[in-house]
């Protein structure tokens, strides 16, 4: 199993980066990154965040738990599907509510259509995964997947 030190310096090295210029781009001390790679330190939740999103794998990656570099950013998108994700079912007929001062729908189903609404919702899923209720939770589910298919 690769560790997180390893992880970390692979990354670094495939980029071509020094340990300086690395904890530099993102805003960490100067000796951070040689801390993280010999094992003296160990990043913070935030730090792995940083470093996951720089370099553009999943902290289940980074952290050496698997070697499958899907951001669970992806997932949310359907990176991960390897066939075309399905057609959005046809929208139901919407009578305007007299409230709603505007034409086909209510302002709920503005709200909900708006791009801020729909980043805040993705946001708040995805910190919600990245808690070990999440986790568990998504574990479950993987698990589930896996032996229904089985079948």
């Amino acid at each position: 199993m690769v560790t997180l030190a390893q992880r970390i310096e692979e990354l670094r090295t495939a980029k071509g980066l020094s340990r300086p210029a690395l904890a530099a781009a993102l805003g960490f001390p100067r000796t951070a990154i040689e801390k993280f790679e010999t094992g003296r330190q160990t990043p913070t939740q935030d730090q792995q965040n940083k470093l996951a999103s720089y370099f553009g794998v999943s902290l289940f990656y980074l952290r050496g738990e698997t070697n499958d570099t899907t951001q669970m950013s992806d997932w949310m998108d359907g990176a991960f599907l390897d066939e075309p994700a399905p057609a959005p079912a046809p929208k139901r007929a919407v009578k305007p509510a007299a409230s709603s001062g505007g034409e086909g729908g209510t302002m709920f189903d503005a709200f909900l259509t708006s791009k801020k609404f729909q980043e805040a919702l993705r946001t708040a899923v995805l910190d919600t995964l990245r808690t070990p209720e999440g986790q568990e939770i998504l574990a479950k589910a993987i698990r589930k997947e896996l032996t229904n298919r089985q079948k």
